[in-house]
């Protein structure tokens, strides 16, 4: 013998409500690059499709600005569009 659990519209209310708030604290944890002032060296590498020496080598030439705080490089996402935009144009 079989149970039915019948769901009745405020379950369903309360469903979307809960599924909702947890699609949009998703959204909010997931910003996009375009959407940070600063990014991470892993975000930079990602973005850019480098490694991590040519990162580094971009930061020693002086080829990309950055920003050190406690052990970690922070670049400006204005920087990175920058250096796109002049890779761009050569």
């Amino acid at each position: 013998m079989t149970t039915l659990d019948l769901i009745t519209r405020e379950d369903l209310e309360a469903f979307k409500k809960e599924l909702f708030e947890k699609l949009e604290k998703f959204n909010i944890n997931n910003k996009s690059y375009k959407e940070k002032q600063w990014l991470r060296s892993s975000e930079v590498r990602k973005l850019l499709k480098i490694s991590a020496g040519t990162l580094q080598n971009l930061r020693i030439k002086g080829v990309l600005k950055y920003e050190k705080l406690g052990g970690i490089f922070y670049y400006a996402h204005s920087d990175i569009e920058q250096l796109l935009g002049e890779i761009g144009r050569s």
